[in-house]
């Protein structure tokens, strides 16, 4: 593994299901490595192991066999609770990663605490209100005059670039970002995915995004990864992606897997 590596994954392997008639081979030998600072997009048909694969790295289950580093250190048998102390996650589902019933900055508060050890006496100082309110204020959606506001009454582009925000309030190791803006209607997408490039780019963070738009896939990142039946068979860098089209991409597709791409989803999206 590379000194500067930030995420290292060795020969990932997991089924589901075992020896059952619904047995599914989710990862097959998944090997990756990511630098300081790389922006990677996955992209893949359903069922080719891209959100299994984030679900490895943040310890969602525990894998058959191979090895996660992260940031130099072994994380394979680190529990998930103790692996967010490294990790800033953003779901698919604008609902997951806040809690509903507490306010803005109740929520925000958690976000930066989190990894640290729980205690009775954590009340929000003026300073921290003054970070918030900062960190709010760029996301251009006048929420950092609404701090007080319960997260419920958010609608779900502001619930999700909130919680985006919170995800990188503690600049994190590595960013996972699950399909997290497919729930969200086509503007407020593009709001969003402007919101995370923003916050990436400004944070130098090293992130991992899983996608279903193939040109979102394309426009974004360093480097551009599909996935197939559980492995790894294209991995593009910068400059072999920067002048690609959509359609270039499934050629690619078809190339590496023998097969075309049968993913309306996907094909929609382009």
């Amino acid at each position: 593994m590379a000194e500067s590596a930030m995420l290292d994954l060795r020969d990932l392997r997991k089924t589901f299901n075992p020896g059952t008639v619904v047995e599914k081979k989710a990862l097959d030998g998944v090997n990756l490595t990511l630098q300081k600072g790389d922006f990677v997009t996955v992209i893949g048909g359903n069922g080719a192991g891209k959100s299994t694969m984030l679900n490895a790295v943040a310890g969602t289950f525990p894998i058959d066999t191979g090895a996660v580093f992260l940031g130099g250190r072994d994380v394979t048998h680190l529990p998930e609770h103790r692996r967010a102390a490294f990790l800033g996650r953003v779901f698919q589902d604008p609902m997951t990663g806040t809690a509903a019933s507490m306010n803005i900055e109740e929520n925000l508060a958690l976000a930066l605490r989190r990894g640290q050890r729980r205690s009775l006496r954590w009340g929000i100082t003026q300073k921290e209100r003054g970070i918030y309110r900062e960190k709010l204020s760029s996301l251009n959606l006048g929420l950092e005059d609404r701090m007080g506001s319960k997260v419920g009454l958010l609608s779900g582009g502001q619930r999700q670039a909130l919680t985006l925000l919170m995800a990188t309030l503690k600049e994190p190791e590595l960013l996972l970002l699950d399909e997290h803006t497919a729930a969200l209607d086509p503007k407020t997408a593009e709001k969003v995915l402007q919101l995370t490039s923003g916050l990436i780019r400004e944070g130098g963070l090293t992130a991992l995004m899983v996608t279903h738009n193939m040109r979102d896939a394309l426009a974004m990142g360093n480097r551009l990864i599909m996935m197939h039946e559980g492995r790894i068979i294209l991995d593009l860098g910068a400059e072999e992606k920067r002048n690609m089209t959509v359609e270039d991409l499934l050629l690619k597709f078809e190339e590496a897997s023998g097969q075309a791409l049968a993913n309306d989803r996907m094909l929609l999206a382009t």
